[in-house]
């Protein structure tokens, strides 16, 4: 059963991915909340029920595969794609620290197919840039983009539809305007400090 947008920020609220803090985001800004996604991916039941929320939206836009980038968005992917009923491809880094992202492990985009691009937290739009420019090399058609949530309060646009189960005006800041920073609060970068 699918969830509402109230009802999906309720949730990331119960299971403790609504953080607050002073937060290293992975697009180099600061932060003083945080959406710890993998409080979410750690309970499937949970994470179905948002992939549910995209495979509704996007059940009449004829999909022929969904692709998610490393790492969050690879597991929303086969989850949608799952729901759907179709293919899963995933965006990973080409190595040696570049940002470029290329398709791996053997997947095929026939000509013609039908892509739906699915991520989990949309700051800046960079992983999911980087997603469409590997696409842009293939023979496909972008049908459209969902995110668990887009904490940029709408600023970030692109040229695809994009849906957001949720969003959030989320204020960053540069290392150096970071008002924190100023304080003194101790900065954290998620995934490599417990929160």
């Amino acid at each position: 059963m699918a969830i509402t947008s109230d009802e999906f920020l309720d949730v990331l609220r119960e299971v403790g991915a609504l953080k607050e803090g002073h937060f290293l985001l992975s697009s180099g800004r600061h932060s003083d909340r945080y959406v710890e996604k993998f409080e979410l991916l750690h309970q499937p039941r949970m994470a179905e029920r948002a992939c549910a929320v995209f495979a509704e939206r996007f059940q009449d836009s004829h999909i022929d595969v969904v692709v998610g980038p490393t790492t969050g968005g690879i597991l929303l992917a086969f989850e949608t794609a799952r729901q759907l009923g179709v293919a899963a491809a995933y965006a990973e880094r080409a190595g040696d620290g570049s940002t470029e992202r290329v398709f791996r492990r053997g997947f095929d985009f026939r000509p013609g197919m039908r892509v739906l691009v699915i991520d989990d937290i949309l700051t800046t739009g960079g992983s999911l840039r980087e997603t469409l420019a590997a696409l842009s090399r293939e023979p496909v058609e972008v049908a459209g983009i969902g995110v668990l949530v887009d904490r940029s309060g709408g600023i970030v646009r692109f040229e695809q539809e994009l849906f957001a189960i949720a969003s959030l005006d989320i204020e960053t800041w540069t290392p150096g305007d970071c008002p924190l920073c100023r304080n003194g609060l101790r900065l954290i970068k998620p995934g490599t400090t417990k929160v």
